[in-house]
């Protein structure tokens, strides 16, 4: 089980079986294994990328990555991994999808037009990034 025992305490004071609450716990593992693999998918195709990122050697708000990946993995309701950005990276401590956008394929599947990660050490921020400079 991913709550942690004072959410458990109140989803079982809220009128929630053990059992009703271990279903919720693994509907958020799917949903984070799920965030995970859009986000990856979003940082798959060749740059560039743009992000609202304050840099020490720009003055700029918005900067231009010409290249990024990202490597994500799950435990529960933790997405963790690394993003690398024009040849140095940075831990990533979280992410969630912000906003999404029409498959230009036609098809009713919406992919991520702006995403969010929570970076770690070096950046310790939230940093939004799009494939377009105006999505942000």
């Amino acid at each position: 089980m991913h709550f942690d025992q004072r959410t458990q305490r109140a989803l079982r004071e809220a009128g929630l079986e053990t059992d009703e609450i271990a279903a919720a716990s693994d509907r958020v593992a799917e949903l984070v294994a799920a965030d995970a693999e859009a986000l990856t998918d979003f940082f798959a195709p060749d740059g560039p990328y743009y992000s609202d990122m304050e840099m020490a050697h720009s003055a700029a708000t918005i900067q231009e990555h010409p290249t990024a990946g990202v490597d994500l993995f799950t435990h529960g309701s933790d997405l963790r991994g690394y993003l690398s950005l024009d040849g140095w990276g940075v831990p990533v401590e979280g992410g969630r999808i912000l906003r999404e956008s029409e498959a230009g394929d036609g098809s009713t599947d919406a992919e991520p037009a702006v995403v969010e990660l929570s970076l770690g050490d070096t950046v310790n921020d939230r940093v939004r990034f799009a494939r377009e400079r105006e999505a942000l």
